[in-house]
């Protein structure tokens, strides 16, 4: 298992920079530098001091033998743009600044942002495990009882409304009719409730329709019936035999659904005001605003690959068949 932790860990520079390149070029590939003003067209020669700022041009200087140097705007090469200039003012400098938001840099933003999507992360995370387990479990455990229908009509509820609407829906009932949480906001324990609960139900549903299938394809393995001929209860070879190798499904999903999770929902954030990292990522795309882009873009693909490789060493825990298989490898 280290050998295999030490092989994917190596891998980790490799995928950042193919991820980056990706989305460069879909940056490239997109007319425009958001650079613009919006709305009024800015004046020339604004615009040349921000395109001096962004690094889209820079000062050069002409010597000429016989006559005085003199300086000159030249364009400065997108592959040094990209791949140098502003990873470096991103990582080591960290005064890259955002289009959009002159006078913020991209560090900063992301300072503010993304401490709330991660708490916000934590509990829609656990929300999302611990309902979608338990979902799953219950509706294997009580096979062909109302709580199986019940759980099942659930989990198609969970997958099929948007967030939106689940949003919406909580909003209107919970915070406005009954009164029992803040409506928005941010800061208070109970201003985290319904975002987490909108946020992880979807999460849940497919955790308990993967968990659930899982089960009952465990539930026909030889193991299963020799636990039962042991005279181990059902409640025992369910939570010590059958569950922990059907959670394997669940933890194949958990890898890109917590990167998800963790980075914001745009649609959540926006429903109760919550200044989070998805509110970022939709403006920096209307925006056109390239140094935010790509700034939020490698948030996530840090958080996406991470996620997978805790998944990958998960599993070597959960089944020993796994360690093995990486022992011999």
């Amino acid at each position: 298992m280290l050998r295999f932790a030490l092989r994917r860990l190596l891998t980790f520079p490799l995928l950042l920079l193919v991820i980056y390149g990706s989305a460069v070029l879909l940056i490239m590939a997109t007319p425009g530098e958001g650079l613009e003003g919006g709305e009024k067209d800015l004046p020339p020669e604004v615009l040349q001091q921000k395109r001096i700022a962004y690094n889209y041009d820079h000062y050069v200087t002409i010597e000429v033998a016989g006559q005085a140097p003199r300086r000159e705007i030249r364009p400065v090469s997108a592959w040094e743009r990209y791949f140098w200039i502003w990873p470096k003012r991103l990582i080591w400098e960290r005064d890259l600044p955002a289009h959009q938001y002159e006078d913020w840099t991209v560090v900063e933003i992301m300072r503010s942002a993304l401490p709330v999507s991660l708490q916000l992360g934590v509990l829609a995370l656990g929300l999302a495990v611990t309902l979608g387990i338990a979902g799953g479990a219950a509706a294997v455990a009580f096979r062909g009882r109302w709580l199986e229908h019940l759980s099942i009509g659930l989990c198609l509820i969970g997958i099929s409304l948007p967030t939106f609407v689940i949003g919406a829906i909580l909003l209107i009932v919970v915070a406005l009719w009954l009164g029992a949480v803040p409506v928005g906001g941010w800061g208070r324990p109970a201003q985290a409730i319904l975002p987490a609960f909108t946020l992880a139900l979807p999460y849940a549903a497919y955790i308990a329709r993967l968990t659930r299938s899982a089960l009952l394809d465990a539930y026909a393995e030889d193991y299963i019936r020799t636990a039962r001929a042991k005279g181990l209860s059902e409640m025992r070879v369910l939570l010590n035999h059958a569950l922990p190798n059907a959670l394997l499904p669940a933890l194949s999903y958990l890898g890109p659904a917590a990167a998800a999770i963790f980075t914001g929902s745009f649609i959540v954030e926006k429903i109760f005001t919550i200044p989070g990292m998805g509110t970022h990522v939709v403006e920096s795309i209307n925006n056109r605003d390239q140094t935010l882009i790509l700034g939020t873009v490698m948030i996530y693909s840090v958080f996406l690959a991470s996620f997978n490789l805790l998944v990958d060493l998960l599993y070597g825990l959960i089944d020993p068949r796994i360690r093995v298989g990486a022992r011999h490898a």
